[in-house]
């Protein structure tokens, strides 16, 4: 149950204790039984608090993904981002919500190198956030860390196919699977990951029958991103979504266009302040009637 409050005098964000559950591993692992999912996991990525409180209430998993570092930060990649940014934008995002699991990103460079060093890089993250998982990117090369922080009481998501933090090594955001070798090596990777103990999969950017082929085989949930409708979730970045860029990939649906009424609101507001008719009186302070 959630039993925050905050001054509201001193802050926008106003949560609302709200009675309930906060979404754990094992009922999101539960959603898939016998290869099948009733009850498709809904994710999205969240950065803030402010977009937590919003997206909470609809979704099952809030993902603080490394793609802030393009996101928020302007950043040509996500190889740049750092552990300290992720455990800030984790904690954010966990006070900003209280239904959904949230899971941080372990960003590049802070689990690759060993077992013990994912291990340092995890239980920090989950520290200073209180998120409830991590999720890292590779397949057979990561099994043994995933088991190493599962057995340790980490919860891990796997994210295999199209993995942003080797954009030098695969030459670009492309999908993967075209020729039979790499299908073959994303359903090894992915049953690879699955083994290792990962709760849940992130299957990014491949071809639609090896998504369903992969939902198909190994036991976890699923949750798809530029893959197939047949997977156990979905997964998009917001801000996609919201239409708050000029580009949307391929693999994005826009529910909105908020960059454009964004645009307007903020024209709107600009005329009236060179024009002197913001502020007017219900925006200012006069003397009280003695």
């Amino acid at each position: 149950m959630s039993t925050f409050t905050l001054d509201t005098a001193t802050s926008r964000a106003t949560p609302t204790p709200v009675p309930g559950k906060r979404m754990t591993v094992p009922a999101l692992r539960a959603r898939k039984a016998a290869g099948k999912t009733e009850q498709p996991i809904v994710m999205l990525t969240a950065y803030t608090m402010r977009m937590a409180q919003l997206l909470d209430p609809h979704c099952d998993l809030l993902l603080v993904g490394d793609s802030l570092g393009q996101v928020i930060y302007g950043l040509p990649s996500t190889v740049p981002v750092t552990l300290d940014m992720m455990c800030a934008h984790g904690a954010a995002v966990v006070r900003g919500s209280w239904h959904s699991l949230v899971a941080v990103d372990m960003p590049f460079g802070s689990y690759e190198a060993s077992p013990q060093q994912a291990f340092d890089s995890a239980s920090r993250v989950m520290k200073e956030t209180g998120c409830a998982a991590v999720k890292l990117e590779g397949g057979a090369a990561m099994a043994e860390t995933i088991a190493f922080l599962s057995q340790r009481g980490i919860p891990v998501i796997g994210h295999v196919g199209l993995t942003p933090q080797a954009v030098n090594m695969l030459g670009g955001y492309g999908a993967r699977g075209r020729s039979e070798a790499e299908a073959a090596k994303i359903l090894a990777d992915a049953q690879a990951v699955a083994d290792a103990g990962a709760f849940a999969i992130v299957v990014e950017g491949v071809l639609e029958d090896i998504a369903t082929q992969v939902t198909r085989e190994v036991a976890p949930p699923v949750i798809g991103i530029g893959a197939s409708a047949k997977c156990d979730g979905q997964v998009l970045v917001t801000e996609d979504m919201l239409g708050l860029f000029e580009r949307t990939p391929r693999f994005v649906k826009r529910y909105d266009d908020l960059a454009a009424r964004i645009v307007a609101a903020v024209e709107t507001y600009a005329g009236e302040v060179r024009g002197r008719s913001f502020p007017t009186a219900d925006q200012t302070y006069r003397p009280k009637p003695a």
